[in-house]
């Protein structure tokens, strides 16, 4: 009967009811999508780099590691003998490696050295390959495939020629003109530091870091060619299997002097943190070798403090709602003495009130709680491909977590706190009213 009751004399107010409605629904969703956000960013940020194991460079600490090599921000470290990385290939319990050989830029961008490789084992968010939206990956020494916002931003297709830099500025005096690059492909949009990569044959790389010194080299071996009594074109025609044309091309078979990173998937992950001791307290050339997984955790450590503010602020604003559902309740106190008094007369007694506008405020909430779930869902869904493209948040399901309850029941809680107010003033009305019959 009270239930009755209490919606009905909502439907009275129904414009104020409405309103306040209006507002502790547009709260309650706010918190839950900074909520949702907060635990789904967390977990696609951990999920920036899947599927590769370890991460091995030299030694240079375990976060400038992971940021130069994964999200392209820092100083790379000073390189690895390509010997260690031919030992690590060669390990029993490696299944495939990728190199990286990093510090250069184009127009900004990082340039990043590589193999077809990376393309076939490098995975995102919940182990998403790299596709391609257009072209194809690395088919000759000068072959590079760009990231999606370098295409959208410069306006990059395939076919065009790019020039890479020396150097991490954006403005840099050391061009390797005489070697342009060939994009051959531009990849999908991931919402992750791939997007802003350009990346590069490692054979291509170092032959764009040669510079004048093919054409010095060039003129030696002829020099050489013709004190030997060979002809300048028959010399030439001994090389020709040096330079690897478009149908023969494979980037595995060129071997650097040297790479900065090196990227793992191993045939059972288990060894892991066996081979990472190994790698640690190697002799030959001293090197570091890192969990990718423990490191975004360590990372998103030091980032958290972002995520509580967010959740305080929304906080913030929901009880600011719940404020104001109070303030109408006792803004409304004044229009019902006729209501009460009905009430006296039919035997409600003063508890019974106080019971009454307390039922009043939960019910506003838990409608608003029951619409704020699926309004949250229903944008959730229909926003999950802009996500995940745009911003690289992938969201899973179930999308509302253990969190999500418990914000709930605190703010039905805090509602019934507030709600005391003026389900009191309504105490003491009741009560007066009792005592004046008497």
């Amino acid at each position: 009967m009270l239930s009755t009751i209490a919606i009905e004399s909502l439907k009275r107010r129904k414009t104020t009811a409405l309103l306040t409605l209006l507002s502790i629904t547009i709260s309650i969703s706010l918190l839950l999508c900074v909520d949702i956000v907060r635990s789904q960013v967390k977990t696609s940020f951990t999920r920036t780099v899947s599927g590769v194991d370890l991460i091995v460079g030299a030694p240079s600490g375990q976060l400038n590691l992971l940021l130069s090599s994964v999200f392209n921000i820092g100083t790379p470290t000073k390189g690895i003998d390509y010997k260690s990385v031919a030992s690590l290939k060669s390990n029993k319990q490696v299944s495939w490696l990728i190199p990286l050989s990093l510090g250069d830029t184009h127009r900004g961008f990082r340039v990043i050295g590589t193999t077809n490789r990376f393309f076939e084992h490098f995975k995102y968010g919940d182990k998403q390959a790299l596709a391609l939206t257009e072209g194809r990956v690395f088919e000759q020494p000068l072959s590079t495939v760009v990231g999606a916002d370098i295409a959208d931003s410069l306006g990059y297709t395939v076919g065009d020629k790019i020039v890479v830099s020396h150097g991490l500025g954006s403005v840099s005096f050391n061009n390797h003109d005489d070697h342009p690059f060939i994009i051959s492909g531009i990849l999908e949009k991931t919402g992750t530091p791939v997007d802003k990569a350009v990346y590069v044959t490692l054979q291509g790389l170092e032959k764009a870091h040669s510079g004048p010194k093919s054409a010095h080299t060039s003129l030696s071996r002829k020099k050489t060619a013709f004190l030997n009594g060979h002809s300048t074109n028959e010399h030439e025609h001994e090389h020709e299997h040096e330079e690897p044309t478009q149908d023969n091309y494979d980037s595995e078979a060129f071997t650097p002097e040297s790479v900065s990173v090196v990227m793992l998937g191993l045939k059972n992950r288990v060894t892991a943190l066996q081979l990472q001791y190994q790698i640690n307290q190697s002799k030959k050339e001293p090197l570091m070798a890192i969990l990718p997984g423990m490191a975004l955790a360590e990372l998103w450590q030091i980032m958290g403090n972002v995520e509580a503010l967010l959740l305080g602020l929304s906080g913030l604003i929901v009880i600011c709602a719940l404020i104001g559902l109070a303030t109408m309740l006792l803004a409304t106190m004044r229009e019902r003495y006729q209501e009460i008094a009905v009430l006296r007369t039919i035997g409600a007694g003063p508890f019974t009130l106080l019971l009454l506008i307390q039922l009043e405020a939960m019910l506003l909430t838990i409608v608003s709680a029951a619409l704020s779930i699926g309004l949250v869902a229903v944008l959730m869904s229909m926003f999950k491909p802009w996500l995940s493209s745009t911003y690289g948040l992938f969201l899973s399901s179930p999308l509302f977590s253990q969190s999500s309850v418990i914000i709930v029941l605190l703010i039905l809680g805090c509602t019934y706190l507030v709600s005391l107010f003026p389900a009191i003033a309504a105490y003491k009305r009741g009560l007066h009213a009792e005592l004046n019959s008497n």
